[in-house]
């Protein structure tokens, strides 16, 4: 199984800690009073992020056999099929009809005219079901692109296997995995709406549903940029994250994109779910092989594995996990700034972001990477990067404080240099973000200052 070479970082070819790479200072107490100084302003907006979540919202869309549900998290049901379809799942060879209903959003003017744009959603999916997600933007000279498939998903495997959709392009803007992508940023041409369709699918003649509570995207035109502004810090705080170490799970599982070494994305995916106090049952982890430390990491890489990419790393298969857990809300996106990601820690609310790097860029991570995930959970006082980085020996070396300058260019520059010398790609700020249904107000406040909540 190949995959396509992507504009932006391949996120599961994170290569592994090196064997040496040093413990840093223990964690601080949990719940430390957090300390505030002067932020830098913020950044003009680069980035749009538009939600349908609300019984107005799917009230709103045109549905062909969807109906809403109100309710504490209204969401979007089958009601009476629109008809059957067969599909041939090409990861199985298999072939089933299923029942299915369609809802397209209304049309989504981005504040933002965009280079790139990535759905993300939140959706229960019981065994017998499942939902395609697709997109269909306007360029600025008013002309539609095609109806992209932005993922085939469904929560567990044994109907449908999950996946992403190659191969996808009209010659002017081309699907990468989970990312919508202009081909030539430098002509000017931009997208600059959009609307998303779901298709939901059932097993016939059953009263199953799967029901989808939040949908949207996050659209942004960020700059080529090797190096972005410093910033000054701001806040002072560590959350207490748990740690879990890709490198404890190498070899095992291979068949989930060669074992833990390629696991950053649901190893820190699990870690910010088991901070909002979810985590598996012991009948969800039943599969696992027994004696394995922390087999829902294990778990995580089974449920975010995509089929087509052959990897744990989809952004949007990864958040659609998260909010598989009771009252969790999930989503992608792009932040402008350090100022954006400490508005949220300080909140309480600690982020999975997505960064590429050489090992002389990063001092102390011990290993280079052409994309890696992991969780930052606070700063110090001097500003500087805490982060829970799951490619570290053990779980107990998780825990690393990194330069605030270093840190900050890595994660946010768009273009950056191999160890060849060659022009590669850099995430620009990517990162996903999981909190529950019901935030406290400060948590609510700083979500929803970025279009979140």
């Amino acid at each position: 199984m190949t995959r396509p070479t992507s504009r932006r970082t391949v996120l599961t070819a994170a290569l592994a800690a090196a064997a040496g790479a040093g413990t840093v200072a223990a964690a601080g107490p949990a719940g430390a009073t957090p300390s505030r100084r002067p932020s830098s302003p913020a950044a003009p907006s680069l980035v749009d992020n538009s939600f349908w979540t609300t019984y107005t919202d799917w009230r709103c869309g045109t549905a062909s056999g969807t109906r809403a549900v109100p309710g504490r998290r209204p969401g979007l049901v089958i009601a009476t099929p629109a008809g059957r379809s067969d599909y041939t799942d090409p990861h199985t060879g298999t072939t089933s009809t299923w029942e299915y209903a369609t809802w397209t959003s209304p049309v989504h003017r981005s504040a933002v005219p965009a280079t790139e744009v990535i759905a993300s959603w939140n959706a229960h999916t019981p065994q017998g079901t499942w939902i395609q997600i697709e997109l269909r933007g306007t360029y600025s000279d008013g002309t539609d692109t095609p109806w992209y498939v932005m993922g085939r998903w469904a929560s567990g495997d044994t109907d449908i296997r999950r996946t992403s959709v190659d191969d996808q392009t009209d010659g002017r803007s081309t699907v990468w995995t989970d990312t919508l992508s202009l081909d030539d940023a430098a002509s000017g041409l931009r997208l600059t709406s959009y609307r998303l369709r779901l298709t939901l699918h059932r097993t016939p003649g059953t009263r199953l549903t799967p029901t989808v509570h939040r949908l949207g995207a996050m659209a942004s035109d960020v700059p080529d940029r090797f190096t972005v502004p410093a910033t000054t810090p701001g806040v002072v705080r560590e959350l207490a994250v748990p740690r879990y170490s890709q490198n404890v799970h190498v070899g095992q599982y291979p068949e989930y994109d060669n074992g833990g070494e390629a696991w950053c994305s649901p190893t820190s995916s699990q870690m910010i779910i088991e901070y909002w106090g979810r985590k598996p049952t012991a009948e969800d982890l039943a599969w696992v092989k027994p004696g394995l430390a922390d087999p829902q990491v294990c778990h995580a890489a089974r449920h975010t594995f995509d089929w087509q990419y052959d990897g744990c790393g989809n952004w949007p298969f990864n958040a659609a996990y998260a909010a598989t857990y009771d009252e969790m809300n999930a989503a992608v996106t792009r932040l402008g700034s350090l100022a954006d990601l400490e508005k949220l820690v300080d909140a309480g609310v600690p982020v999975i972001t997505s960064q590429s790097f050489l090992k002389e860029e990063l001092t102390g991570a011990g290993y280079g990477t052409s994309g890696h995930l992991m969780t930052v959970i606070g700063f110090t006082a001097d500003g500087d990067i805490i982060a829970n980085d799951p490619a570290s020996p053990s779980d107990d070396a998780v825990r690393r404080v990194y330069e605030r300058r270093e840190w900050e260019n890595i994660w946010l520059r768009t273009k950056r240099y191999d160890a060849n010398g060659a022009v590669r790609s850099g995430t620009g700020g990517v990162c996903y973000i999981y909190w529950p249904v019901s935030p406290a107000p400060a948590q609510r406040r700083a979500l929803r200052s970025l279009g979140l909540a």
